[in-house]
């Protein structure tokens, strides 16, 4: 019996420069059975080399025959219009094809026989998929970098530091949002010195806030008479009037922070804007804001788009920061693979790249289209 083929292609998105398998992941996939190719160049963008990958048992090949030849085929994000033409009836395609936002490409596939499995749409409450939850690995790295990316636009310096020319008072950093990127902003602002204070629309997450060593703040928030999670393991979706009185709540605590981050998305939606232009008029000469939910779709903070940095005339500096985890291509990488690795483990049986329906993690990741 043949083993199961898959194949890791080189992303061509603009500044993307993960690649959906290292070679660490190849000899995993390898002592499980699956054969595994890779596209010329797919890893050049987080450092790893075509010899890197033959060195551990993978075939480096052209796109054509990458096609042909592979059962699967591995990305990072949405496919280009020419790989997706590509490929062909009775292949799966495996990545984050964010099919929300995308749902005529996720479409278009199926009807021409191509399986697809986004990694977007795994429920969070599964805990034996946690693994595999790649929008965790991805936001850990966004939160991180955030962090990073806001002390180094900040011209003073984040913890208290006494020296002979006096005492120079910490940074006030407030995170919005304490789902994973935020939290993992909230741990680095913190072990860089930084006095952090958060705030989430879901009052149960004042305790993770908490154990990090920042403090929750305190606003009437729309969701404390409700649960404020659905049942995919995401912050629910405010209404636009609930939208406008949490913001009222919060703008005079942005107004008085050096630093502020922001993390709240929807996935699919227009993220919840949190920091008007009213407010970023309002915050110090010197500010950073940096606005990990910017995107096409919009921002949390008014005005900021995916990959600019813009500094307003009132000194603040807005960064919208919507592609950070392709800032570090090497970590995120590495983690995304070992979601694949996890992934592939669960599908491939017998030999078989198998896609059952009825399986409840299948079933998520294929939208009912895996039959």
């Amino acid at each position: 019996m043949a083993n199961v083929t898959v194949a890791a292609v080189r992303e061509r998105a603009p500044g993307e420069r993960r690649v959906a398998l290292v070679p660490e992941a190849v000899t995993l996939l390898r002592r499980a059975g699956i054969d595994v190719l890779v596209e010329t160049g797919a890893g050049s963008g987080a450092w790893f080399t075509d010899a890197d990958y033959t060195a551990v048992g993978a075939t480096v090949v052209a796109p054509d025959e990458l096609y042909a030849r592979a059962d699967a085929v591995l990305c990072v994000g949405p496919p280009d219009p020419e790989t997706a033409e590509a490929l062909r009836a009775g292949q799966t395609l495996i990545g984050l094809l964010e099919p929300l936002r995308q749902p005529a490409l996720v479409q278009g596939l199926y009807r021409r026989g191509v399986r697809t499995v986004s990694l977007d749409l795994l429920p969070r409450t599964l805990s034996r998929a946690q693994s595999m939850d790649a929008l965790t690995s991805q936001a850990n790295i966004a939160g991180y970098k955030a962090a990073l990316l806001a002390a180094d636009s900040y011209d003073r310096f984040f913890p208290m530091l006494t020296t002979a020319a006096g005492t120079m008072r910490p940074a006030q950093v407030l995170v919005l949002g304490a789902g994973v990127a935020g939290l993992q902003a909230i741990a680095t602002a913190r072990r860089l010195g930084a006095v952090v204070t958060a705030y989430d629309v879901r009052p149960e997450s004042r305790g993770e806030v908490e154990s990090l060593g920042a403090r929750f703040l305190d606003v009437q928030s729309p969701q404390q008479e409700e649960p404020g999670t659905e049942r995919s393991g995401y912050a629910k979706e405010l209404t636009a009037e609930e939208q406008k009185v949490q913001r009222a709540a919060l703008d005079d605590h942005i107004a008085r922070s050096d630093i502020v981050v922001t993390t709240a998305q929807v996935p699919g939606r227009r993220p919840p804007l949190l920091v008007s232009t009213a407010v970023l008029e309002r915050m110090r000469s010197g500010a950073v804001v940096v606005d990990l939910a910017a995107s096409e779709l919009g921002g949390n903070v008014e005005g900021s788009e995916p990959d600019k940095t813009e500094v307003l005339a009132g000194g603040v500096t807005v960064i919208g920061a919507g592609h950070l985890p392709s800032a570090m291509a090497t970590a995120a990488s590495t983690a995304y693979a070992r979601n694949l690795v996890a992934l592939l483990r669960h599908l491939v049986r017998d030999g078989e790249l198998v896609l059952d329906p009825a399986d409840e993690i299948t079933g998520a990741l294929t939208g009912g289209t895996s039959s």
